[in-house]
């Protein structure tokens, strides 16, 4: 039981601090780096890449995964002093996704449904799709996930040290 909380906590904590990555990267490169193309290329840019992150590896694993190994790892730390830290780590997690529900994918869906951009009104398209608002709400994300990540890695360390002791 010890060896599969453990692995479960490691889990948790690398597949949070994955989607914290995620989160990161597009608050931090992918879309300042798209607020400088002209409209064409943003819609179309961002079309393909939210194609290719909606797979089911990145899903099962990544996104819904960091969620599911941090409520086992909470199941399985009932009695443990690492618990709390697990709990609010997951709650935090949960309001990404969240989010991501409410906020970022429908606007990411609206955007996919424009159109071709070689046949759509890009500019439109563009304005509608409210890039500050999905910046905003995203960076909502990179925090909440970061500091959910810092919890498991936290909770972690509570779980080796009290290992350790006699």
């Amino acid at each position: 039981m010890n060896g599969l909380r453990v692995a479960s906590l490691l889990a948790a904590t690398m597949t949070t601090g994955l989607m914290a990555g995620v989160y990161g990267i597009y608050s931090n490169a992918f879309m300042p780096g798209l607020a400088k193309t002209d409209d064409k290329t943003f819609v179309g840019a961002f079309q393909a890449t939210d194609r290719a992150i909606t797979n089911p590896l990145f899903l099962l694993v990544g996104f819904l995964g960091a969620a599911v190994f941090t409520a086992v790892a909470g199941l399985l730390s009932l009695r443990e002093d690492a618990l709390p830290w697990i709990a609010v780590a997951f709650v935090l997690y949960l309001v990404t996704i969240i989010l991501t529900m409410a906020v970022n994918v429908p606007l990411n869906d609206a955007l996919k449904a424009a159109g071709d951009p070689n046949t759509i009104d890009v500019a439109a398209a563009r304005a509608a799709f409210d890039e500050t608002k999905w910046r905003a709400f995203n960076l909502v994300r990179v925090v909440l996930s970061t500091v959910a990540f810092g919890l498991l890695a936290w909770s972690l360390y509570l779980t080796g040290k009290s290992a350790a002791q006699p």
